[in-house]
């Protein structure tokens, strides 16, 4: 699980910001004490930092100068002075990234997710889901099944990487879209039941049937 560490003094963004994070699965802290950024920081050891530049006591500039004396973990600017000179100094000082206020949180979303993908290993070499007689190697994007293998997409492969993640829970199609949308894939709503479709015959073709069930006006659910 992702760390993601908010330095936002304006607790309606920095609430917002996390809820919307929380509901992504990463493990979330706004930053408590502006006078202690970099004690915060050390003890929370996020993967990624938001930070404001405007804050009280010191700015963004500062802290971000003080975290990289000990952290090269990435750092992504929040702010409303988004002029030249604040960029290039948030890039200067060790910012990886400058987002502009205000912000669409599903773009702050896909940012984020490109930068863990440039900085992290998404997917551990050997890791492996399993459900219902499937397995689903991360690393490969393939799925076995009966000791078969299965080539997959990659919109396939995202699809069913989040029902697998999120099995016995209903998967909006919206969720997916999203899900796809961040990763570089972007469908419409009858691209998404193409790849559905054709993710369920290749998964019925091998045994399981009614591996993906769909629930009318809901979305998807693996059982």
């Amino acid at each position: 699980m992702y760390k993601i560490f908010i330095v936002e003094d304006d607790s309606a963004i920095a609430n917002a910001v996390k809820k919307h994070l929380d509901g992504w699965g990463f493990l979330v802290k706004i930053a408590e004490d502006f006078r202690e950024i970099a004690a915060e920081y050390e003890r929370f050891s996020p993967h990624l930092t938001l930070l404001d530049i405007g804050l009280p006591f010191h700015n963004g500039f500062f802290w971000c100068e003080q975290i990289r004396k000990f952290s090269k973990a990435p750092v992504v600017f929040l702010s409303s002075a988004s002029d030249n000179m604040n960029i290039v100094l948030a890039m200067n000082m060790g910012g990886d990234d400058f987002i502009a206020k205000p912000f669409d949180l599903s773009v702050l979303m896909a940012k984020i997710n490109a930068i863990l993908r440039r900085c992290y290993d998404f997917s551990a070499p050997n890791e492996i889901i399993e459900h219902g007689g499937a397995s689903l190697n991360i690393a490969e994007a393939s799925l076995v099944i009966a000791g078969e293998k299965i080539e997959l997409t990659k919109n396939e492969f995202r699809i069913l990487l989040t029902l697998m993640q999120n099995h016995g829970k209903i998967v909006s199609r919206e969720e997916l879209m999203k899900r796809l949308w961040e990763t570089d894939c972007y469908i419409d709503d009858n691209t998404l039941t193409v790849n559905v479709s054709r993710l369920r015959k290749k998964i019925e073709s091998h045994g399981l049937e009614n591996f993906i069930s769909t629930k009318a006006g809901m979305g998807y659910i693996l059982e």
